[in-house]
């Protein structure tokens, strides 16, 4: 057995990341299921290392994809302005426990494409993630990682968690304070402005696919009209 290091198991608030002071997560359904398999498709191969504790082959991760249980778990997810998928989260629950004192438990599992890696993604989908999990009465969060994934510990530590070597592997451990209304009224108004900001990318989306579509057909009566002037 390793050396174990061990922090403090008292709820302490994730620290906000100094370049983001609010992000728009969203939660995903069924119906993202292409899209988050093109986001983790996407990552190179040491980030799906990192991610699922070995190189995973393209196989691999279209079953993982496959498995996720949308009626039980939660998935979330960052989208850019081209509403690509370039961070996003899985909340998965374990069983309910057959001991009656044993705490209800999620585990949390995050990536992140590497060209916007630095901008506190990760940390808020943390964030974002314990604020789910509180308001379902979920009272410890878990989380598996690789030693070396220190950006993941590091968030893990940050927010007050119980961190656990054993060689190459670790584990962290987050006691949740109960829900209340302000996490609650958090996680409505959240969704909302997410919801909000998603519909915004996908109407400006919409909107220059369609300027490109006039701009094109302009162009093509544009030739048409020289072709027949000459």
């Amino acid at each position: 057995m390793g050396t174990r290091t061990t922090s403090s198991l008292q709820p302490t608030p994730a620290p906000v990341p100094d370049r983001l002071s609010w992000i728009p997560i969203r939660s995903l359904s069924e119906r993202h299921r292409a899209r988050i398999a093109s986001h983790i498709l996407s990552l190179s191969e040491s980030d799906r290392y990192l991610r699922f504790g070995y190189p995973a082959t393209d196989e691999q991760v279209q079953r993982y994809v496959e498995s996720i249980d949308f009626e039980r778990d939660e998935v979330f997810g960052v989208f850019n302005r081209k509403l690509e998928l370039i961070a996003m989260a899985h909340l998965a629950y374990l069983p309910v426990p057959t001991q009656a004192d044993a705490p209800a438990t999620a585990e949390f599992g995050v990536s992140v494409i590497g060209r916007t890696r630095g901008r506190g993604y990760g940390a808020r989908l943390f964030e974002h993630a314990v604020l789910h999990a509180r308001n379902r009465g979920c009272e410890r969060l878990f989380i598996h990682a690789l030693s070396e994934n220190a950006a993941m510990l590091k968030i893990a530590r940050n927010a007050g968690a119980t961190v656990e070597r054993d060689g190459p592997e670790a584990e962290a451990w987050l006691k949740l304070p109960p829900d209340s209304i302000s996490s609650q009224v958090g996680e409505l108004v959240g969704h909302q402005v997410a919801e909000f900001d998603y519909q915004l990318k996908l109407h400006a989306q919409r909107l220059s696919t369609w300027l490109k579509s006039v701009s094109e057909v302009k162009t093509h009566m544009s030739e048409t009209d020289r072709s027949a002037s000459e």
